[in-house]
């Protein structure tokens, strides 16, 4: 399954490619321990979990240098495989459940990621800024919008993973928003629905 992810990114190096492998097996080893992921998703892993995460990849290019927040980041997702796919940007990892940032920060340093880290903490308590934020459905995009605009900088952007209909919910927002369908970059039938919603502050 690794090898869809090498397929849809072939840019990608022999280093990288290492590192999303051994992602499999670092998280079912801590899953045996914690339970961060399902077992539904753990058995469908490279498609659920890694490529969706790197939906945001297809639509967003991070510059070198450029910091990310990924809010909400549970077992480090879109995060981790992120910051494998973008090793000269900054990854802060941050969720307010404490065994979650424990077993991100176990993976991270396992995966030999030097450009994350990871943080217990609420997303409105948290005094640095970023160029972007990241996060995978947390909340209505109103509420998460009045979590995150704080953090970010002016001309900063988020990049939020949602799926299904999501009209309505922008709607409330009355903000500029663009939508990427990820069934344009992936083919596999999980993605149908599946979207990146990128609003700049």
């Amino acid at each position: 399954m690794v090898d869809l992810v090498f397929a849809y990114f072939p840019e990608l190096t022999e280093h990288q490619k290492e590192q999303y492998r051994q992602l499999q097996s670092l998280y079912l080893d801590w899953n045996s321990k914690i339970n961060v992921i399902s077992r539904k998703d753990l058995d469908n892993f490279y498609i659920r979990h890694v490529l969706h995460s790197l939906g945001i990849a297809k639509v967003r290019q991070f510059e070198p240098g450029s910091k990310i927040i990924d809010v909400g980041t549970g077992g480090g997702f879109p995060g981790i495989p992120l910051a494998i796919m973008f090793p000269n940007s900054h990854f802060h990892l941050v969720d307010s459940i404490a065994k979650k940032v424990n077993v991100v920060k176990a993976i991270a340093r396992d995966a030999g990621l030097k450009n994350v880290t990871a943080e217990q903490a609420r997303i409105e308590d948290l005094k640095l800024q970023y160029d972007y934020v990241v996060s995978r459905a947390v909340a209505r995009m109103l509420s998460f919008y009045r979590w995150v605009q704080g953090q970010i900088k002016a001309g900063g952007t988020i990049y939020y993973l949602k799926g299904g209909d999501i009209t309505e919910e922008m709607a409330e927002l009355k903000r500029p928003y663009a939508v990427f369908e990820l069934d344009k970059f992936f083919e596999e039938d999980f993605f149908e629905t599946k979207k990146v919603v990128a609003v700049r502050k």
